[in-house]
């Protein structure tokens, strides 16, 4: 046999085995398209690996484990999960795949980061993917955002989320409120205020369904915690002046002390309760309100997100 003969054969035997491995592979594909379980999909758990066996699909899949992480989070926020083993992975994976899927890290600032129920728990893995994107995507300011986010709500690190705002507010193009929000870490970490900024800018900067919705009920609750706050000291004020509690809303108005009867976000009026304290009438409709719920109230298996 020829040197010639020998290269044709071992070439056309390479040939076929790529084509063989295409066709198995795209054939896992389609199953894991089409109903496989979180299992199957993690079934090659290793990034690395996912990529040399890849053969050139890596945007496929990645959109496959980005599709899954997004459904595995949603089913289990419905269930009012305690644990969410599988979205540290599947979102790791999803980005290793395609490192510029900037979603997938604004998702796990948003969802991984957070205690349960509402979220995974692990905001070093959350901070760990972040730091990855940034590495990956330098120039996008976003992703430094999405890292002070994660140490102002979740880890309390007033200093590390000013530290992140700051190098974010370096980037070129990076939006103006990147500088604000650094000098607001350092002057007013922890007020009403910086979180209102924070979820808003969270909204605006996302198109993401869940996380929008995540940011609009964080911003519900908060606008019902300020409220319910002044309004008890409404109340407090009313039984200074008069020397006894207030026997209902019209009393604060009459007296001056409130413009008119103070309704929730929902268009609902405040419940004055007979010992003072406000409450909401409809509080399964604002999750993560700390504030304004009945005594001893737990919150529906089912959260009510609004988008």
């Amino acid at each position: 046999m020829t040197a010639a003969q020998r290269t044709t054969i071992t070439a056309s035997v390479l040939l076929t085995a790529c084509m063989l491995g295409s066709a198995l592979l795209l054939r896992r594909v389609d199953q894991m398209r089409t109903g496989a379980t979180l299992q199957d999909v993690l079934y090659i758990s290793s990034p690395k690996l996912l990529k040399r066996v890849s053969l050139g699909y890596e945007g496929l899949l990645a959109d496959i484990y980005w599709t899954r992480a997004v459904q595995y989070f949603g089913r289990k926020h419905m269930a009012y999960s305690d644990r969410y083993d599988l979205l540290a992975p599947l979102l790791e994976i999803t980005t290793a795949l395609d490192p510029h899927l900037i979603v997938a890290y604004q998702f796990g600032a948003s969802f991984l980061a957070p205690p349960p129920p509402d979220g995974a728990g692990m905001p070093e893995r959350a901070i760990q993917l972040v730091e990855y994107g940034i590495r990956n995507n330098p120039d996008d300011w976003k992703l430094y955002y999405d890292l002070g986010f994660i140490y102002y709500m979740d880890k309390k690190d007033y200093a590390g989320a000013a530290a992140a705002f700051d190098r974010g507010s370096k980037v070129p193009n990076a939006h103006p409120f990147m500088k604000i929000m650094a000098a607001q870490m350092a002057q007013h970490a922890g007020e009403l205020e910086t979180a209102r900024m924070l979820w808003v800018a969270t909204y605006q900067t996302t198109e993401d369904r869940q996380i929008r919705a995540n940011a609009l009920s964080h911003l519900r609750a908060l606008r019902v915690d300020e409220e319910v706050a002044m309004l008890e000291k409404a109340v407090a004020q009313y039984g200074q002046k008069t020397g006894h509690l207030p026997p209902s809303m019209s009393a604060l108005v009459v007296a001056g002390i409130l413009p008119g009867i103070p309704i929730d976000p929902d268009g609902h009026p405040y419940k004055l309760m007979p010992d003072g304290h406000i409450e909401v009438r409809q509080p399964d409709d604002f999750p993560f309100t700390q504030k304004g719920l009945p005594p001893g109230y737990k919150p529906p298996a089912t959260p009510k997100l609004r988008e």
